[in-house]
């Protein structure tokens, strides 16, 4: 008999939510034991799990979710009996170049993991019982918002930031779970389809499944085409800060870790078949962000205030950029009692000392060496 209570297969867990949700899950459940599978392509990387990989109910396998019969022997090795399932394609610019991969990726990797969990579940004694499928999806598949100003909002969504100007409602509608799917992108599309085809198989074959939709994440160890850790390297270096449109555009921002401590709690309390929002009720134009943290950046290096403010470069705006994410997660914290723990300004002052301390982790990035070096590593274990 297994001296581990349960098998949780953790998808994209070397990436940048995966590796926290498995740092998380590892260090909190020592009775669980913890598969770890990543493909590894250009957004995986072990380094971001190099301080567990030695814990004794820690695993890497390195796979393809959309390899059928690879999630087939994975699924039946591991006597996996849980399946928090992250691995993406995610960058809207790179779908819109091939979004081939991510229809590969996105829709057929989550049926892969579907039926290879299907199948290796009903032949269990328990079939479904005490199994769970959950599936991490994203706030883009909703569509976009409109982008209004209006006076004196009255609701959860109009705290202000320290500079007194700054609201962080840009708007009377946010997301909710009901809120009808509308995607803009190949990204947001693949990820729409990959969500229907998770309620199918509740629907169809009565899979225990979850659904969970988040706002963008901030936070240590996130890949570094994306604005926030582009941005701090790019300051540190004197590098263009390119800016889409006039920098209008508004996301919800939500620290990476309360993301994680959301997915524990949806996970172990969250009801199968239900869709939970996930979002920071921290709304941020693209523009003001990037101010936050010039200013941030400038002042942790001892720059004269501002002095980045120079490097910000208005470039042509995406194809179908979506205009406002706001997400409503007061379902989650009204079943669950979740809420985000950190305020914005003190998830950016995190976030930007960690860049900044950890340069060794950025440098060997956008060197383009990391993966074989920490591979190596790994093979040491």
């Amino acid at each position: 008999m297994s001296r581990f209570s349960r098998n949780i297969l953790i998808t994209g867990g070397a990436g940048f939510i995966g590796s926290h949700v498995v740092r998380l899950f590892v260090n909190k459940y020592p009775d669980y034991r913890i598969i770890c599978l990543d493909k590894l392509t250009y957004s995986g990387n072990l380094a971001n799990l190099a301080d567990v990989k030695k814990a004794p109910n820690y695993e890497f396998v390195k796979a393809d979710i959309a390899d059928f019969g690879e999630m087939e022997r994975i699924v039946r090795e591991y006597d996996v009996d849980g399946i928090i399932h992250l691995a993406a394609e995610s960058h809207v610019d790179r779908s819109i170049v091939d979004p081939f991969v991510f229809a590969r990726t996105n829709v057929m990797g989550t049926l892969s993991l579907l039926e290879a969990a299907r199948r290796y579940w009903e032949k269990s004694e328990t079939e479904f019982e005490g199994k769970l499928f959950y599936h991490i999806s994203t706030d883009e598949v909703y569509g976009a918002l409109e982008l209004t100003h209006p006076e004196g909002i009255d609701s959860p969504f109009t705290t202000t930031a320290s500079s007194s100007e700054h609201h962080h409602a840009y708007g009377t509608e946010f997301f909710l779970e009901t809120t009808k799917y509308n995607p803009h992108s190949p990204y947001s599309a693949a990820k729409a389809s990959s969500d229907h085809f998770v309620r199918a198989y509740h629907d169809t074959y009565g899979m225990p499944t979850l659904i969970t939709n988040c706002s963008n994440n901030y936070g240590p160890y996130q890949f570094p085409e994306k604005l926030i850790p582009l941005f701090i390297n790019n300051i540190r270096n004197k590098k263009p800060l390119p800016v889409y449109g006039k920098g209008e555009n508004v996301r919800d921002w939500l620290y990476v870790e309360d993301h994680a401590r959301a997915i524990d709690l949806i996970f172990h309390k969250g009801r199968p078949a239900e869709t939970y929002n996930i979002g920071g009720f921290n709304e941020w134009k693209n523009i003001d962000l990037i101010r936050v943290i010039i200013k941030t950046v400038d002042r942790m290096l001892g720059n004269p205030e501002g002095e980045s403010e120079k490097l910000i470069t208005y470039v042509t705006d995406r194809k179908g950029h979506d205009m406002r994410y706001a997400i409503d997660s007061r379902k989650l914290q009204r079943e669950l009692g979740w809420e985000p723990s950190l305020q914005f300004e003190e998830g950016i002052e995190k976030t930007v000392r960690w860049y900044l301390d950890n340069q060794e982790w950025m440098d060997r990035i956008t060197s383009g060496d990391y993966q074989k070096y920490y591979e190596e590593m790994y093979s040491g274990r």
